[in-house]
């Protein structure tokens, strides 16, 4: 008996933590599956498609919202966007995007990116920041308290962190070369040489040019010798 009622108890203490700390570290792996899909159906997502990743943040294992979870809470809830106004600075993109919800609520958001985050592509910066500010106003017009992927990227002391979604284990694998969704070897930031032979044939491809225009291309981007092949390919496709 005595052993139950302190079974209980730390049970207690579990999803308090949770609840009001919002740590699903404290979670055992199963627990956290459950959680994690709990979530989902809450909300109306599709939980197959990862709509969410983890991140230790300020000590506690949370959850962010990736680009599935706030495109399908924008259909979901049918968000639309009325209004975009982009500032530009000498050193940033400042977007501020208006939405309208399905029941005529307006609100607004606003996504900042520096300039220097996509290694000078200016028009790549101005698209982050526009996706960044409508991800933002989704969030908000559903009342969710998340962090969006394009947030987590610029808070210093924010650690990815890889967990098996379909085990719910926390994965003891160092964060370069390992995709979040199963904790398996990935290419998503394989750093490559911009002016190397697979990039320019890529960017050739993709663009329906000449290898040599597209390696002049390139060349003016100013990219530096090594780059992450998930931003070049982000850079070649606009």
């Amino acid at each position: 008996m005595t052993t139950q009622l302190a079974t209980q108890e730390n049970q207690a203490q579990i999803t308090e933590s949770v609840l009001l700390g919002g740590d699903l570290s404290k979670l055992s792996p199963s627990q956290r599956v459950s959680y994690y899909r709990s979530v989902c159906d809450s909300l109306g997502l599709n939980y197959l498609t990862k709509p969410f990743d983890y991140i230790n943040l300020n000590g506690k294992l949370t959850l962010y919202a990736k680009k599935d979870a706030t495109d399908q809470l924008r259909k979901i809830h049918a968000i639309s966007i009325i209004d975009v106004n982009i500032v530009e600075t000498e050193k940033q993109f400042i977007v501020k995007v208006k939405g309208q919800g399905q029941d005529g609520r307006i609100d607004m958001e606003v996504g900042v990116v520096n300039k220097g985050d996509m290694r000078g592509d200016t028009a790549n910066a101005q698209m982050k920041a526009v996706t960044k500010a409508k991800r933002r106003l989704t969030l908000s017009m559903c009342g969710l308290g998340w962090l969006d992927e394009t947030e987590v990227q610029t808070i210093p002391n924010a650690a990815p962190v890889f967990v098996n979604n379909d085990t719910g284990e926390i994965l003891e694998h160092p964060q370069e070369g390992f995709s979040q969704e199963d904790g398996a070897k990935s290419d998503a930031i394989e750093l490559i040489d911009p002016m190397g032979d697979w990039a320019v044939k890529y960017a050739a491809s993709e663009w329906n040019i000449s290898a040599t225009d597209a390696a002049k291309s390139i060349a003016s981007k100013k990219l530096g010798k090594r780059i992450s092949k998930d931003d070049f390919i982000q850079i070649v496709a606009g």
